[in-house]
Order: C-alpha cells, then sequence, then structure tokens
C-alpha cells in the first residue's frame, strides 16, 4: 500500500458532527442493515466501497466510487468532503481486519459513526458452533502464506480470511508439508446470502473445487507424529533459516532474546557478520 500522509487535522470537538459513516454490508445486502445504518446509507451524498458493496448495497441514490488501487489514492478526496454526508462500505465489522482502522486514523472518531455488522470470525463460529475466544482470528488477505506457521500447534483452531478461491487449497498443501495433513479445513463461503455454501476436508485429502473467492477457512488442527511445530518461545530451530553454518544457535539466540526482553514497537540493530538470526526472530 502506498503511503498517505493527511495534513495534520485539529481534534474535533466533543461538539462536532459526524459527517461520516462506516456501514457494514453482508451478503445479504440492505435486508441486514439495522434502520440506523440504512437511514446513514440513505442520508449520504457520495457513497465509496468495493463493486461487490455497492452492488449489494443497491439501489443507491448517492454518488457512488468504487476502492482505486491502492486504496489510500481515494483517501484525499474522503478527507475534502468533511462536513459533508458520505459513507463507506466494508465487510461486515469494519474494525475486525477492515478499513475502520484505516479510517480512523485519519478522521477523528467525534466525526464518524460506525455500524457494525457480525464479522467473519463470528458468522464461522455461529456455524461451527466454535467458541471465538478460543480460536486465532487471522487473516492471508494480500499476506504471506507462511504467516500461519506459528499458528499450527496440536489442537488449535484457527480461522482465517482468504485471499482467494484458491487459498484453502494451498494452506492444505502447507500443512501436509509441516505434518498436520490430518488436520480439518472447513471452508465457508459467502456466509450469510444465498450462495453460502459449508463444505470441510482433512489437508492431506483436500479435493474441494469451485470454491467462492470469498470464503473464511476454519481449520482444527491435528498434528502428525513428527511434525514440524514452532515452539512458543524464543530459539527457533537453526533448521529453519538458510545459513552456510555462521549461525548464532539456538539456545544463545533464546538467552539473548530473554535478556534483551523485546517489547511492542522496540527496535534491535542486530550489526555482525552472520544470518542476522538474533534479528529475525526479535
Amino acid at each position: 500500500m502506498a503511503a498517505f500522509s493527511p495534513a495534520p487535522e485539529a481534534p474535533s470537538s466533543p461538539s462536532s458532527s459526524p459527517w461520516l459513516a462506516i456501514v457494514g454490508i453482508g451478503e445479504d445486502g440492505r435486508a441486514g442493515l439495522s434502520p440506523a445504518a440504512a437511514a446513514a446509507l440513505d442520508a449520504a451524498e457520495m457513497v465509496w466501497g468495493g463493486r461487490r458493496h455497492l452492488a449489494l448495497a443497491g439501489p443507491l441514490r448517492a454518488e457512488t466510487r468504487a476502492w482505486p488501487s491502492p486504496i489510500d489514492a481515494a483517501y484525499p478526496e474522503i478527507l475534502a468532503r468533511r462536513g459533508r454526508p458520505t459513507c463507506i462500505l466494508a465487510t461486515g465489522d469494519p474494525f475486525h481486519y477492515g478499513i475502520g482502522a484505516e479510517i480512523a486514523r485519519l478522521v477523528p472518531p467525534g466525526e464518524f459513526r460506525a455500524y457494525p455488522q457480525p464479522s467473519a470470525f463470528s458468522l464461522a463460529c455461529a456455524r461451527l458452533g466454535w467458541s471465538l475466544p478460543d480460536c486465532a482470528c487471522l487473516t492471508l488477505h494480500g499476506r504471506a502464506l507462511p504467516l500461519i506457521l506459528p499458528h499450527l500447534q496440536p489442537g488449535a483452531r484457527l480461522l482465517v480470511l482468504s485471499w482467494d478461491g484458491t487459498t484453502p487449497a494451498r494452506v492444505a498443501a502447507l500443512l501436509t508439508e509441516r505434518g498436520f495433513g490430518r488436520s480439518r479445513l472447513i471452508v465457508l463461503e459467502a456466509m450469510g446470502g444465498p450462495r453460502e455454501r459449508v463444505r470441510g476436508a482433512t489437508a492431506e485429502r483436500f479435493d474441494l473445487a469451485g470454491i467462492d473467492p470469498l470464503n473464511t477457512l476454519a481449520v482444527a488442527v491435528e498434528a502428525d507424529p513428527g511434525a514440524r511445530v514452532l515452539a512458543l518461545s524464543p530459539g527457533l530451530p537453526d533448521a529453519l533459516f538458510e545459513n552456510d553454518g555462521q549461525l548464532t544457535k539456538a539456545e544463545i539466540r533464546a538467552v539473548t532474546l530473554a535478556a534483551l526482553a523485546p517489547r511492542r514497537g522496540g527496535r534491535l540493530w542486530d550489526v555482525g557478520g552472520g544470518a542476522g538470526s538474533v534479528a529475525i526472530e526479535w
């Protein structure tokens, strides 16, 4: 995503009138909107959203704008509308891996109202009977597949937002390669709408075809004997690093990181002639 740095804005006063509505919409379209959300949508002079969102929200009297690529190219035009009724459409809960958090960094909370709907994670748990607090909620939307690896712990339950219809098969192949072939994968497609479908298979026998690009993947992790499970403590196995042998060993990295005590936002300068393994674990 390209960087966008708006001019500094003065904090809004408690009396600031909200001009921006962030409306979560599901596959059931307008029918699923609350009266307040529908009213905010209808009051807008301009509505931004993905093409799918705009179609779900129709018919719209307002002028519509589909998100450009990169999406932040739209932010200057949205901010230029300050004080005029404007609406942004998002999938489900805008603040759960949605655009809500991004917009909230640009627009003070007193200037917008958000109308969330159930997130894909909540809908998935409702379909499967899983406890949401007991699940790891992840996204692979625009992110590297290996980010799922630390969460592959025996007995874990994962809920994963897919990038597209190929994501479940790619995750299944990765799990099988890592020794988690017996894990159960459930693909939940287009939840909440007329196209909803729920199907499952094990990772090692994954053969689901024609998966809708709008899907959420649920994984009940089961480790085979000898599965490659990443430790939750410092000291990753040396074999995980590409190196020529000039590598700070796992037990030394573990002690070093414990002494350095990393904190959120900390920065480490790893100056040396090795593989940078301490910095990688940091």
